[in-house]
């Protein structure tokens, strides 16, 4: 009877772990829309990607912590177009990946890449010394993409030809 028990409690765990991966995956894509379409929420409409302005350049310049160790570096890429491209590629690629359940430890590679850069460019941290929703969301992409995959496309992407020459797209 325990035993029974116990693994109904793990199926309602993974599941919802998957709730969790589909809801991160919206975040980046939130994002991504967002800040291509001008939306009106985090970019107001007329200062979209699709507009002509640059969707890093606002964080870059005014987000960074002015008193941080990186604030020089994190300004100097402000405008860059392989930056601004990167970084709505990343927003784009992580969210689908997430909300998709396919190429899990791409995502938690790249989205960790991009969530401690984020963090690095707000130190000194204002309400914690260390941790912030950054990082938390970092440690929640290598959750994700080490966990089953439930209410994935998994199984069909995992019989691709590419992802059967390169298991490191799963």
């Amino acid at each position: 009877m325990v035993k029974a028990k116990k693994n109904v409690t793990y199926s309602h765990a993974w599941s919802v772990l998957a709730v969790a991966r589909i809801m991160l995956g919206f975040v980046f894509l939130w994002a991504f829309l967002d800040k291509t379409m001008g939306l009106g929420f985090a970019t107001q409409h007329g200062k979209a990607w699709l507009d002509g302005v640059s969707p890093t350049t606002g964080f870059l310049k005014f987000g960074v912590n002015a008193e941080g160790p990186f604030v020089d570096f994190f300004r100097s890429l402000a405008g860059n177009v392989l930056v601004d491209w990167l970084f709505m590629l990343g927003l784009l690629g992580i969210g689908m990946a997430l909300i998709l359940g396919i190429g899990l430890r791409v995502a938690a590679v790249a989205g960790t890449t991009l969530l401690v850069m984020m963090w690095a460019a707000e130190l000194p941290l204002k309400n914690n010394p260390v941790v912030d929703e950054h990082l938390v969301y970092a440690a929640v992409l290598w959750v994700v993409a080490l966990a089953p995959r439930k209410y994935s496309l998994i199984e069909t992407w995992l019989q691709t030809p590419t992802v059967k020459k390169n298991p490191w797209l799963w």
